[in-house]
C-alpha cells in the first residue's frame, strides 16, 4: 500500500507499538491521528519523544469506553485505516483487575465498531488481537496428562498432540482475563464484518519486544535488571516462571505485518503474526548476559541438590529441528521443550557460572501468576504469503532492549 497521503487513526498512538507505528506511518506521508486518553498524554508522552514526533502526530483525546469521542475522532480524522492497538495489555494486571481489562479491551472495541458502523466510516480496521488467546496449548502426551493429573481442564480436547506450531485454526483456551478480554475483542472484529459489512481484519500477534517496552513485561524487567548487574546497581537477577517458551520477534517486523494486513489482508480473517521460533525466558537471561560481557560457562540451581538440573555450555546453540521447525535455540530451550528440564520455587534460583564470577538469578514467588501458558510457536505461514517477513533474530531483540535500558535514565 501506498501510505502517502492517506488518513490513519491509531488508537493507543502513545502506547509502545502504537507510537513504533505512528513514526514509520509518518515518515511514509501519512497524515496519523492519535487517539489518546487524557490522562495518558503526559504518562505515556516519552514514547512519543523517543521517536520524534510529539508535534507531528494530530492527537485526538477521548476514552475507549465513550461512544461519542470515538465518533467525533471519526469525523475528525476520515481514516482511510484505523489500527485498533489502545488497550489494557498487561497479563498481570488482568489477574488483578479482570473486571477494568474487559472494560477497557471488551466494551472499548465495541464502541469502536460501533462508532464506526454509526457514522458509516468506509475504512480498513486491523485490530491489534494477541497470541494470548491460544492459552494452553498442548505440546506432548506427557504435558496433556499433567495438565488432567493437576485438576485442570482442557476444552476443546485437543486433536492432535503436538498442537504445535500454533496455526490460527487452533483451538482458543484463554488463561487469563486479558486472554478472555482479547478473545472478545477477536470475535467482535469477525461478527462486525459477517454482521454489517465492515472491514475488518484481526492480527494475533505472538510477544513482540524492543527498546521502550513497558516495565511491566518480562523482557523489560530481564534487560534492565541486566544492565543494573552490569553497572554495579543489583546484585542479582529476580524472577518468576523460567520455564515458559515464547515465540518473541521485533515490534518493527510486527508493525510491518500490521501494514500488509491493512492493505492485503482479507476481509474478516485472522492471520498469526510472529517469528516462527520459540526460546525460553531462561533463554532470554542467559543470553542478554552474554550480550552484556559475560561468558557463561555452567548454571546450577541455588539449593544446588539436583545434579539433572547443572547444566554445563547453557546457551549453546542447537538447531534441530522440534514440533516439525528449524530454528536456533539453546542448549536449556531444547531440554525444556523436551521436558528434560523444569525449575520450580523450590530450586530458589539459579546460580551461574562466568568468567567474572558467579551471578545470582532468584524466584521471586509473587511474580508467578495464578496460570501460565507453557508453551507459544507460531505458525506464521499465513500472513508470509501475502508478503509479510521476520527480520530481526532473537539476539536483535535482546540487543534493542540492552540499549535501551544502556542509558542511565531508562533504569528503573
Amino acid at each position: 500500500m501506498n501510505w502517502n497521503g492517506k488518513n490513519v487513526l491509531i488508537t493507543g498512538a502513545n502506547g509502545f507499538v502504537g507510537s513504533y507505528l505512528a513514526k514509520e506511518l509518518l515518515d511514509k506521508g501519512s497524515d496519523v491521528y492519535g487517539f489518546i486518553r487524557p490522562e495518558d498524554m503526559v504518562a505515556m508522552e516519552k514514547n512519543l519523544i523517543d521517536k520524534g514526533i510529539k508535534d507531528k502526530l494530530k492527537m485526538l483525546e477521548g476514552d475507549l469506553g465513550n461512544i461519542s469521542s470515538l465518533a467525533s475522532a471519526l469525523d475528525h480524522s476520515q481514516p482511510d485505516v484505523i489500527f485498533h492497538l489502545a488497550a489494557q495489555s498487561s497479563v498481570e494486571f488482568s489477574f488483578r483487575r479482570p473486571l477494568d481489562t474487559q472494560d477497557i479491551n471488551t466494551i472499548g472495541t465495541a464502541n469502536l465498531l460501533e462508532a464506526v458502523r454509526i457514522k458509516d466510516v468506509d475504512a480498513k480496521i486491523v485490530f491489534a488481537g494477541s497470541s494470548e488467546v491460544y492459552g494452553m496449548v498442548i505440546s506432548s502426551p506427557e504435558q496433556y496428562q499433567r495438565t488432567l493429573d493437576s485438576g485442570k481442564t482442557i476444552f476443546p480436547e485437543p486433536e492432535r498432540i503436538p498442537e504445535l506450531p500454533i496455526s490460527e485454526s487452533n483451538p482458543l483456551r484463554p488463561m487469563s482475563p486479558y486472554a478472555v478480554s482479547k478473545v472478545s475483542g477477536d470475535f467482535l472484529m469477525q461478527n462486525y464484518h459477517h454482521s454489517y459489512g465492515l472491514d475488518t481484519v484481526v492480527s494475533r500477534a505472538f510477544n513482540h519486544e524492543g527498546a521502550g517496552r513497558g516495565m511491566m513485561f518480562v523482557t523489560s524487567i530481564i534487560t534492565n535488571q541486566i544492565m543494573k548487574l552490569k553497572y554495579q546497581e543489583a546484585d542479582r537477577i529476580t524472577i518468576g516462571n523460567l520455564n515458559a517458551c515464547r515465540d518473541w520477534s521485533h515490534v518493527t517486523d510486527i508493525i510491518h505485518g500490521y501494514q500488509v494486513l491493512a492493505g492485503k489482508g482479507r476481509a474478516g480473517e485472522v492471520y498469526n503474526q510472529g517469528s516462527m521460533r520459540t526460546n525460553s525466558v531462561l533463554s532470554y537471561i542467559l543470553l542478554g548476559l552474554e550480550r552484556a560481557g559475560w561468558n557463561i560457562n555452567q548454571i546450577e540451581t541455588l539449593k544446588g541438590d539436583d545434579q539433572s538440573k547443572t547444566i554445563d555450555n547453557p546457551t549453546e546453540l542447537v538447531d534441530d529441528p522440534i514440533f516439525g521447525v528449524k530454528f536456533d535455540k539453546t542448549r536449556v530451550d531444547q531440554m525444556i521443550l523436551e521436558n528434560q528440564l523444569e525449575y520450580t520455587i523450590q530450586d530458589k534460583g539459579i546460580r551461574v557460572s562466568t568468567d567474572q564470577g558467579p551471578l545470582t538469578i532468584e524466584f521471586n514467588p509473587d511474580r508467578f501468576r495464578p496460570s501460565e501458558i507453557p508453551l507459544l510457536l507460531c505458525d506464521n505461514q499465513k500472513i508470509q504469503k501475502i508478503g509479510a517477513r521476520i527480520e530481526y533474530s532473537l539476539s536483535d531483540v535482546i540487543q534493542d532492549q540492552l540499549d535501551y535500558f544502556d542509558q542511565k535514565e531508562n533504569r528503573v
